[in-house]
């Protein structure tokens, strides 16, 4: 581990270096680059330098308890700063394990989320629409922006499906847990015995693809126009705005009817569409290459049911690593960070897990 990270430590003295060349500065592209890695870089390297002063503590300690002439006074403190030391190496070295732990190329990315009502008819789509609250109100307290990119609305409030983008630096890292199968078990305002009914929400987290990340060919596509309809089939735009790309060699079709403006519903759905293809092709990558070693928290599988919203008890149970609170108001009004840093920490555990085992 020493020696990877005394790499890490000369990559990042040069990154400072370079990103100081006038070439370099002239060049934003480049220079947005490397400012990257050096943001990524930057606390694994205060962490070793923190970490290599542990350890000339610790050097200078025993040196210093070698010394048969030392002053008991002065071989009871180095004793005890040896203890401290020891005890501050090890957690540290923790630490450092953690921050070398292979990066998620994605974590970065903007994310596209999609909403689908499953089973449960309204109260389905009812909940679709207290989902996409909860995901707006959390994107806010993280200064994220948000935008609808297309929905599917019904007569009584609800979402038979929506799609929105939120944006923000390292918004699919605190999303990325999200996709999966979402249950709610509550009294519809449609019941009149009183009686609880279970429904489901299926989400679907993709990571922003740009251009670069996948590169659509317009001889795949298939671009259909058409006028745009709110709930209960009402025209709300006499012009055929509204766009429907199919990329035809996979039969994705995405639809974008939000914008009154054609071109921009056009941009919306190639984004969508883009951003769906790159993760099909992720998802085939990571099953080829992990396998059953697979170290992450669910299996990621959108048919996977993750997590349960229970109205009368007023909790919320993950099922993936089994915690439950009881703080669903606060969890619905976008309080999600002790849930999404509790998968966080699952998620590391287990990676943690799988490279000790590969050692």
């Amino acid at each position: 581990m020493f020696d990877k990270l005394t790499e890490v430590e000369k990559r990042f003295d040069e990154l400072n270096r370079l990103v100081c060349e006038p070439e370099v500065v002239s060049d934003m592209q480049k220079y947005t680059a490397l400012m990257k890695e050096l943001k990524h870089l930057t606390p694994v390297v205060e962490k070793f330098r923190e970490y290599k002063k542990v350890l000339k503590s610790l050097e200078d300690c025993r040196e210093m308890l070698e010394d048969s002439d030392l002053d008991g006074d002065l071989a009871a403190m180095a004793k005890e700063e040896l203890e401290e030391s020891k005890k501050q190496e090890e957690k540290i070295s923790e630490e450092l394990k953690i921050l070398l732990l292979p990066r998620d190329e994605n974590d970065d990315k903007n994310v596209i989320i999609e909403i689908r009502g499953g089973a449960g008819g309204e109260e389905s789509a009812l909940f679709a629409g207290v989902l996409f609250r909860m995901y707006s109100m959390y994107a806010e307290t993280k200064g994220y922006k948000t935008e609808i990119m297309n929905a599917n609305e019904t007569g009584l409030g609800g979402y038979k499906e929506i799609s929105f983008s939120i944006e923000g630096d390292g918004a699919y890292s605190r999303f990325k847990f999200e996709s999966g199968v979402h249950r709610v078990q509550r009294v519809p305002e449609t019941e009149s015995q009183g009686r609880i009914h279970t429904s489901t929400v299926t989400v679907a987290v993709l990571p922003e693809a740009e251009e670069v990340d996948f590169e659509l060919n317009e001889k795949d596509l298939q671009i259909d126009t058409f006028r745009s309809s709110g709930a209960g089939g009402q025209h709300i735009n006499k012009t055929s705005s509204a766009i429907r790309i199919t990329h035809i060699p996979t039969g994705t079709v995405v639809e974008c009817q939000d914008e009154r403006s054609q071109h921009k519903n056009k941009e919306k759905a190639l984004k969508v569409l883009r951003s769906r293809l790159y993760d099909a092709e992720k998802a085939k990558h990571d099953a080829e290459i992990a396998g059953e070693r697979r170290a992450q928290v669910g299996t990621g599988d959108r048919s996977e049911r993750i997590r349960t919203y229970n109205y009368p008890q007023g909790r919320v149970t993950d099922h993936r690593i089994g915690l439950t609170l009881y703080k669903l108001e606060q969890i619905l009004n976008g309080d999600l960070d002790e849930l999404i840093d509790a998968l966080i920490t699952a998620d590391t555990a287990e990676k943690l897990k799988a490279g000790a085992e590969e050692i």
